[in-house]
């Protein structure tokens, strides 16, 4: 996609990456056969694997690629709030919208045009649903599906906010919503997808949910490790001790 200085962008669209060279080219030609005016923002900690010089390559192609290279693993939680930072520090040339997907495939892009669709409907933040009707997840055994499911239905109690998916990274945000709520988001890992949301309850951003269909990834390892489990736990510990401490705080 060539760049026109004349036109507005419509997306941003945010990719976290850590050996992903078997995946991104892919996905970057995806999104790049949708026609909307984009910005791709690949964020790479220092992969190993040849990932960036994978996206250069599509850089020579596509005018509409931003790299920016971290020094090491950070997680994806700092990869998601650094993308935010670097796409509001651009100023007017920042587009309304952002997406923020998986490298890995498991995200369709091709339904990236219905998260869009629904957030220009005003909502602040608008979520790919593995879990509401019609959702759908392929490639994922029956004990992993039964455990997400489970934890959706915890968080949802915790948050309180009318979706079935909190932990999608599939997602649209409105600029609005993540200039509110950048300063607050303190996530270093997978937990960032229940913080986003936390904080849209907290800011009564506007929040909605549609169908997707998550496909486990074909090639390439999974990215969640026990450190990231662990920590993803810990921040729904820290929810509930929060709400206990102002439940006790309002009844004293």
């Amino acid at each position: 996609m060539k760049m026109n200085e004349n036109s507005e962008l419509q997306v941003a669209i945010i990719l976290p990456t850590y050996c992903e060279a078997e995946n991104v080219a892919n996905i970057i030609h995806a999104i790049e056969e949708l026609e909307l005016r984009s910005l791709i923002l690949v964020i790479d900690d220092s992969s190993p694997d040849g990932t960036q010089e994978k996206v250069k390559q599509l850089q020579q192609e596509y005018e509409n690629i931003v790299l920016l290279t971290r020094p090491f693993k950070m997680g994806l939680g700092t990869a998601i709030t650094d993308g935010f930072r670097h796409l509001l520090s651009r100023g007017g040339d920042t587009a309304e919208y952002i997406i923020t997907m998986d490298a890995d495939n498991s995200h369709n892009p091709y339904e990236i045009p219905k998260l869009f669709s629904m957030a220009q409907r005003g909502y602040d933040v608008v979520v790919g649903s593995r879990y509401c009707k019609e959702g759908k997840v392929e490639g994922w055994k029956l004990s992993r599906l039964i455990i997400s499911k489970a934890a959706n239905k915890i968080v949802r109690k915790l948050i309180k906010l009318p979706i079935n998916d909190f932990t999608s990274g599939f997602r649209c945000y409105s600029r609005k919503y993540i200039t509110m709520a950048l300063p607050k988001l303190h996530s270093q890992t997978y937990e960032i997808q229940i913080e986003t949301l936390r904080q849209a309850k907290i800011q009564n951003s506007r929040v909605a949910e549609i169908p997707i269909t998550f496909q486990n990834r074909k090639r390439g390892k999974s990215k969640l490790t026990l450190t990231e489990i662990t920590a993803f736990l810990k921040y729904i510990l820290k929810v509930i001790h929060e709400q206990l401490r102002a439940n006790t705080a309002t009844s004293a």
